[in-house]
């Protein structure tokens, strides 16, 4: 395995963009590259589309608990769950705000080819909207595209993290998907 030093630039720390459709996406998909980012200087943007009011005072307490000595904004939005699609222009208009408003070393969100619509959205817009940072696509374990959770549990998690760590000679690991990045070599 080839290690990828993800590392700030000279004189401010790193900045991290997060993107999530649904209040979990952040942590089930990069929650374990947060943790270990989150040991240095960070500057943090978590920005998630949809979620009742319930649910995005979960996700304020998760971005909490992941980033707790990180430089951390939270912003939450209100679309449909489920229905990103439906409202693709709302959904570029709130990332190109974001965009307008950040520079991110690094982004996080989902994969252009997940099997959940929303996050499948978001994957395909974030390589338009963000053409000038490294974007990590992270993956959620999915089966169909609905929000059935009849197989949500430990062993799924923990199986993913486990063939991931088996891919790269670790015990457990996260896999991110890289659609552009520049190689400098060193």
């Amino acid at each position: 395995m080839l290690p990828l030093a993800i590392k700030a630039p000279p004189g401010r720390p790193l900045s991290v963009l997060a993107i999530g459709a649904h209040p979990d996406d952040i942590e089930i998909g990069a929650g374990g590259l947060l943790l270990g980012l989150a040991e240095r200087e960070l500057r943090t943007r978590y920005v998630v589309l949809t979620g009742t009011p319930e649910r995005q005072q979960e996700a304020r307490n998760a971005a909490r608990s992941f980033m707790p000595a990180a430089d951390l904004t939270t912003e939450l939005f209100d679309l449909p769950e489920g229905r990103l699609p439906a409202v693709w222009g709302s959904v570029k208009e709130i990332l190109e705000g974001v965009a307008g408003s950040c520079s991110p070393d690094v982004v996080l969100a989902p994969s252009s080819d997940d099997a959940h619509q929303d996050h499948r959205t978001i994957g395909e817009l974030i390589l338009t909207v963000f053409r000038d940072q490294l974007y990590l696509a992270y993956e959620i374990p999915k089966w169909d595209g609905d929000l059935s959770r009849d197989w949500w549990d430990d062993e799924v998690f923990l199986g993913l993290a486990r063939l991931r760590g088996m891919e790269c000679r670790a015990p457990y690991a996260e896999a991110f998907r890289c659609a552009k990045s520049v190689i400098v070599p060193g």
